[in-house]
Order: structure tokens, then sequence, then C-alpha cells
């Protein structure tokens, strides 16, 4: 046999498309989506993460608060902008302080507080230089640091009733690790002395009330009291 036909039917052989398997050791278990992906990669559209698809009518869905809860929190549109409380969360741990700006984000929206934030704020870094040992040791120190991260919400257009409800509902369902301080701005009229003129009447009553409680205006009697004592005829007798 020539070497004409011994390579005539290897290049036959390599001619012929070569079947690639897939990656996946057990393909049974590929999942439809995944093998729809592979088979058409341009068919599959992009999916925004701020949306989630609607499952079909035979598939239970989970309730919308609960779907929510994987999408942006939710914010009002401010009618005039005003400030009316800037709320600053801080923290040694980024995880938390985020999970807490989200919490306070959510809150604010189901109260109707048009909120903004966070806004992180320049972290505060501090650090001590101490000596590990004492005498002749001295020159042998440790360094320690902390870091403090911070965010920043507002409330804008807030009722200040409705912003203290909310501030309350923070403080009370508080996250470890987290410090909150708050300022609150409160708008009052410009006939602020006739306001308080007309409120003197019950001011009054409860200061009255706050001073009988003081000892000052009262009249104890320890002298009478003492010479009382010492007449008794018990305290005579008494060897």
């Amino acid at each position: 046999m020539s070497r004409t036909n011994l390579i005539r039917p290897i290049r036959q052989a390599l001619s012929r498309p070569i079947a690639v398997q897939p990656r996946h050791a057990l393909p049974g278990l590929m999942s439809t989506r995944s093998q729809a992906s592979v088979a058409e990669p341009k068919a599959a559209g992009l999916q925004l993460t701020n949306e989630l698809p609607d499952p079909a009518d035979d598939e239970p869905r989970l309730p919308r608060a609960v779907q929510a809860l994987y999408l942006q929190p939710l914010r009002r549109e401010p009618e005039f902008g005003v400030p009316s409380c800037d709320l600053q969360l801080r923290s040694f741990s980024i995880p938390n302080l985020e999970f807490f700006c989200d919490f306070a984000l959510r809150a604010a929206y189901y109260l109707n507080l048009p909120a903004f934030g966070p806004v992180p704020l320049p972290k505060i870094t501090e650090r001590w230089t101490v000596p590990r040992s004492h005498f002749i040791f001295k020159k042998s120190q440790e360094n320690f640091e902390r870091i403090t991260r911070r965010r920043l919400i507002q409330i804008r257009d807030g009722h200040p009733e409705t912003v203290q409800v909310w501030l309350a509902f923070l403080q009370k369902h508080a996250y470890y690790g987290i410090g909150m301080k708050a300022n609150m701005w409160e708008f009052s009229p410009l006939d602020t002395s006739k306001q308080m003129d007309s409120e003197m009447a019950s001011m009054q009553k409860s200061i009255d009330e706050k001073m009988e409680l003081l000892g000052q205006s009262k009249v104890l009697g320890t002298v009478e009291k003492v010479k009382e004592i010492l007449e008794s005829e018990r305290f005579k007798r008494t060897p």
C-alpha cells in the first residue's frame, strides 16, 4: 500500500467535525435555564438589578413585600426640600453599617418621609501607642488603631412628630455595633411670644407641682421634734 493511500483516510477523519462535550461532568443535571443559555447565548436578554421576573400563573411566588427585600429601598419625593433631620450612623463594621442604613431608608419610606442617602462621611482614624512592659523594656511598644465609618441620612419635608416616631423606631430596633446621632430642626410661627403667654397658665401649674417636691419651702420643725423626744417619759426612763 502506498503512502498516499495511508494519508487519505487520516485526512478524511481529521476533516470531520468533532462533537464537543460539555464541561459539566453530569450533563443530565443541567438545568433548563443553563441549557438554553448554552444553546442560544444571544437569545438571553439582560436583566436589570432592580427588577424581578414575573413567574408563571401556575408557579407560586413570594409576596410583593418579601420581593421588595431583594430590591433597592423605595424613596419618597420631597415637595419643598426643607431639611428636617440629619441622622449620622457610626460603626466599626461596614456590613453592619450598610445593613442598618438600608433598614432606616425602608422605615422612612413606609412612614412617608423623603429620605436621602446614605452619604459616606470621612472616616475617623485613632491610633494609640502603649508600652508592652516596664523598666528596661520600655522601648518595646505596641500600636493600636481604630477606624470609625460614618454614613449620613437626611430627612426632608418631614413632620417633627413623624421624625420622632422614625427615630424611636430605629432606636427600638437598633442593630448591634451601630451608634446614632440625630440633629432635628423644627419651625415655629412668628408669633411665638403670644403662644408662650397663652401656655403660661398650664406651665405654671406643672412648675408648682415640681416645686412642691423640693424641701426649701417646707418647715421641718427639727428643733421642736428633738425637744419633744428629750422630754418624753420613754427617753427619760431609758438607762
